[in-house]
């Protein structure tokens, strides 16, 4: 009887590279490369076939890019158009990556999919459960926290137990010593664009100038486009005050950016909707859990309660800065991934 046939996500990365070298000896292994959006699309993709060829293993070229378009572009741009910051990489990891994507391996004979995420999937209690990996300030599983139970039992992710640094190491006894300070783009579809210049070759239609308000009231200035503003900006707001002030919120209806004092951002209770549950088991009101509103943050002590059918609210133990509409929450009972919503 053969080896399973597992497609692993190449992206031409240390990550993906150690991924593939570890699957190799115990799985029949395909690489796969996903087109999407990537300015360097053309560099990226000669530099996964290098990285394929010194692993011996063989490479499908998955092109994504309309679907990508359509499903995350469409909803990046939109979110912004609306006054939200969106996520656009919790979106692509379960609508194409761990969707269209790994729909593709299947298709060519894969029976699993497996990634260099630093994430762990365990069975507790009948369901799998998306755990954080090993290694705390690479973990990766705020951005994986929309899978379905479908998804999390066709994936693997070797790094999991694993460090950055061990990770490196690894590669490097295989012969790989190029990859120290490559790391990957957040948004990997900008390049050397900032979010105002993309979205302004995209829709140049749609970013007008507006007001800047104080919460107050008081009008203070213009702004050049709400999509040129986040919650928490400083810098770039061109107005003169007496104290430093920042962006607390966007008002697409009204096209206005209202700043206020740093106290002003801080906020003690949040609300999410879009919720989606790990196997459908809600949070217990009367407990404590851990709730992180942006990845790199550590996790905050918080409890959580229902409002309506797709509503609930965050009571955090301690304040939070610069709590952002279209960011995702992601909650954890421990180290298990228990849900996420989109912030209100």
């Amino acid at each position: 009887m053969g080896k399973t046939q597992i497609g692993i996500a190449m992206s031409g990365g240390v990550d993906s590279t150690a991924c593939t070298l570890l699957l190799r000896e115990k799985y029949q292994v395909h690489g796969f490369f996903m087109a999407l959006a990537q300015p360097t699309l053309t560099e990226q993709l000669q530099r996964v076939r290098e990285v394929a060829e010194r692993c011996e293993v063989p490479l499908t070229v998955i092109d994504l890019r309309q679907r990508f378009e359509e499903k995350v572009l469409d909803y990046f741009a939109q979110s912004y158009h609306r006054g939200y910051t969106p996520n656009p990489c919790m979106i692509c990891n379960r609508e194409i990556k761990f969707g269209l994507f790994m729909d593709a391996m299947f298709e060519q004979g894969m029976t699993a999919m497996a990634t260099g995420h630093y994430a762990n999937i365990v069975r507790k209690d009948g369901c799998l459960h998306l755990q954080q990996g090993r290694d705390e300030k690479k973990d990766q599983s705020y951005f994986l926290a929309r899978l379905s139970q479908q998804q999390l039992a066709a994936i693997q992710f070797p790094l999991g137990g694993m460090t950055k640094e061990s990770t490196y190491d690894f590669v490097e006894s295989h012969g790989f010593h190029d990859f120290r300070g490559q790391e990957s783009q957040d948004v990997c579809f900008l390049g050397d664009d900032s979010v105002g210049r993309f979205l302004q070759k995209r829709t140049p239609t749609g970013n007008t100038e507006g007001d800047i308000v104080h919460v107050n009231g008081q009008l203070l200035g213009r702004h050049r486009g709400i999509f040129n503003y986040t919650i928490g900006q400083r810098r770039g707001l061109g107005i003169a005050a007496s104290a430093p002030l920042y962006v607390l919120s966007i008002d697409a209806a009204a096209n206005r950016i209202i700043v206020g004092t740093n106290d002003d951002l801080f906020k003690k209770e949040i609300r999410i909707k879009n919720i989606l549950w790990n196997c459908d088991h809600p949070p217990l009101p009367d407990k404590d859990y851990r709730v992180r509103i942006r990845y790199g943050q550590k996790s905050q002590q918080a409890r959580i309660t229902t409002i309506g059918s797709d509503q609930y609210s965050i009571n955090f133990t301690e304040k939070q800065r610069a709590v952002t509409p279209g960011q995702f929450a992601v909650i954890y009972d421990n180290s298990l991934v228990l849900g996420s919503g989109e912030i209100e």
